[in-house]
């Protein structure tokens, strides 16, 4: 059963994502973001980092790709309200055809172990630990 979890930016609802892809051993839950109301997250994105001076990595207007930096206001919640936090942020990535993903980088543990029981197991089990 996949958890949903509702991603703000200043406050405001922009979408939810399950955080269905992990780097387990770094803390890191990222996932395809749902948005919604947003026709163009790239122009949205875009729009946002230039008018608060957030350093855009990759910009490529053809295929509205867009990389951005960690966004101190960009903000995931459980549908409990409790906000899951990485010691490095969160971030942005992706593009038109693909879909945009939010990373949340550096999620301490035992918190990420009991937040994310299944990446954990799926990390292990590529090791054949049990």
């Amino acid at each position: 059963m996949s958890k949903s979890y509702n991603i703000t930016l200043d406050g405001t609802l922009i979408g939810t994502s399950e955080l269905e892809k992990a780097d387990a051993p770094m803390g890191v839950a990222f996932g395809l973001i749902e948005f919604n109301g947003i026709d163009s997250p790239y122009e949205f994105f875009k729009e946002y980092c230039l008018k608060n001076n957030i350093v855009i990595n990759t910009d490529d207007p053809e295929f509205e790709f867009i990389d951005i930096q960690v966004m101190s206001e960009l903000k995931v919640f459980r549908q409990d309200g409790l906000e899951i936090k990485g010691v490095a942020g969160n971030a942005i990535t992706g593009m038109r055809d693909d879909g945009y993903e939010i990373s949340i980088l550096g999620i301490s543990y035992p918190f990420y172990e009991e937040e994310f029981p299944h990446h954990v197991k799926e990390y292990e089990n590529m090791f054949g630990k049990e």
